[in-house]
């Protein structure tokens, strides 16, 4: 894709399988992080205070340059920064089998299964999956600039959803009306919750703002946290909570693709206009829950249109300006295309591209074969077993084996991606950074430290920075660039 860094953060479920486990999930997802790191040695753990929840040795990164940590008792994975979309894929199901491939490694396959998805159906708690994507400075980041990005992100759940049984309870948060900061309880709209059997979007039902700066509890539409990671004069980071993590492939990169065109219309003054929606977090959750599948968005105008009919009037904009830009976008044309002209016919055409079709699919053919009704908490087992990156018990992998599911990229550059970042960006320069310091052993306490040596750790490494002790600070700012043979040289003189 043309000038632009693409990264996913997934935080990850872990289901102890034991009706009386010994350990608490938060237990063995230390344990998996412990072995990672110290028995298996992919990469090298933080010896800094990253932040108040993030002590030193609470993650790290690894040989491939992203980041696998501990968040609020969960593996989250981050993956290095990426300049197309095959990378991007390849990082993300890295991250899935580091993670599998550790339990195998522990012998605890069976004991305990690590969960891809965004809902913990028994506390209704859910976690994340977030995306960045990297603008210029004079990207339009204002309410009004944004107006076009949130109809879209609001309406691609179509595609995009992973899908869920059920539906989750009010969510105690603050939202705004008119001038006020109210309880969102306080609204009538949320006073009683509909028993659904299946929606589109596991994150809708948690979505309160339509811009918020922070994370917890008040997640937006837009997350307005100006964090670059990169030069902050060239560059902003947007920076996305509202997303499913998806199994497939296709579902993940069209979702990226779509969204790193969408920003590029907004950027050059392209994006189709008057599309403003009327509540866009409300309607975000109708659509989400939406029986019929009908999907009708109520526009600021007060016309009435189809969440299809908005991304198709994307979709054309993006096609007259972008179409022959290069291979990828030109792969994202057409499987947007495609799958919006799929949307419209029978859902199950789209088993395979699009996770909440797979999985509505699975559960629809379960429960005629079974006789049950939606209200069997069996269909929940199932739901999370769609998302079990088991490859001999996930639901998502049995599709794959009857060949159901297109792929995007090889076994092969998973396993790459599992060991090497990307060549073309700064990960690959701070790829060489953690192989140096793996290669150099854990570091020594001196005997007699000195007073720098003993209040300060012997490396710290950041996105765009990284330090050696008694060395001057080493600035990555620009993640386009690799830094490959400048931090090469700046190891000889360590």
């Amino acid at each position: 894709m043309l000038n632009r860094i693409f990264g996913l953060e997934t935080e990850y479920g872990l289901l102890v399988n034991q009706d009386q486990p010994d350990h608490s999930p938060t237990w063995f997802a230390h344990k998996i992080r412990d072995h990672l790191f110290h028995v298996q040695r992919r990469g090298v753990l933080d010896l800094h205070h990253r932040g108040h929840d993030e002590p030193p040795g609470n993650g790290g990164f690894l040989t491939n340059a992203g980041r696998m940590y501990l968040d609020m008792g969960h593996l989250e994975w981050a993956s290095p920064e990426c300049e197309s979309l095959s990378d991007v894929v390849a990082a993300d199901r890295a991250g899935d089998q580091l993670l599998q491939d550790t339990i195998q490694d522990l012998g605890l396959a069976d004991t305990v299964s690590l969960i891809k998805n965004n809902v913990d159906h028994e506390t209704d708690a859910t976690f994340g999956s977030h995306e960045n994507y990297l603008v210029s400075r004079r990207f339009p980041f204002t309410r009004r600039g944004l107006g076009p990005f949130v109809t879209f992100l609001v309406t691609r759940q179509i595609f995009t959803g992973a899908g869920r049984v059920g539906t989750a309870g009010p969510q105690d948060a603050w939202i705004q009306r008119d001038r006020l900061i109210v309880p969102r309880g306080a609204n009538y709209r949320y006073a009683q919750q509909p028993v659904l059997p299946f929606q589109l979007s596991q994150r809708a039902d948690y979505i309160v703002n339509d811009f918020f700066e922070w994370v917890q509890q008040n997640r937006a539409i837009v997350n307005t946290r100006d964090e670059p990671l990169a030069d902050p004069n060239q560059y902003r980071r947007i920076h996305l909570l509202l997303g499913d993590s998806n199994m497939a492939e296709v579902a993940t990169a069209l979702k990226l693709g779509t969204t790193g065109l969408v920003l590029q219309l907004i950027e050059e003054g392209y994006a189709p206009p008057d599309l403003e929606i009327h509540e866009p977090v409300e309607t975000m959750q109708e659509l989400s829950q939406d029986q019929d599948r009908q999907w009708v968005v109520r526009l600021q105008s007060g016309k009435s249109i189809s969440a299809i009919d908005i991304q198709e009037a994307f979709f054309a904009a993006a096609q007259a300006h972008y179409r022959g830009q290069d291979d990828e976008t030109d792969w994202v044309l057409d499987q947007w295309e495609v799958v919006l002209r799929d949307l419209r016919g029978d859902y199950t055409t789209l088993v395979g591209r699009v996770d909440w079709a797979s999985k509505l699919w699975l559960l629809d053919t379960f429960r005629e074969a079974e006789h049950m009704t939606w209200t069997d908490p069996a269909l929940k087992s199932l739901d999370l077993e769609y998302h079990n990156l088991h490859q001999g018990k996930g639901l998502y992998y049995g599709l794959m084996e009857e060949g159901r599911v297109p792929r995007l990229i090889t076994d092969k550059a998973i396993t790459l991606s599992m060991d090497h970042p990307p060549r073309n960006t700064r990960a690959f320069g701070r790829g060489e950074l953690v192989r140096h310091l793996l290669a150099c052993g854990p570091p020594d306490a001196p005997n007699d430290p000195k007073p720098e040596e003993r209040f300060s750790p012997p490396y710290v490494i950041n996105w765009s920075i990284f330090q050696l002790r008694g060395h001057a600070p080493f600035p990555m700012p620009d993640p386009f660039k690799t830094y490959v043979q400048e931090v090469r040289a700046h190891l000889q003189t360590a």
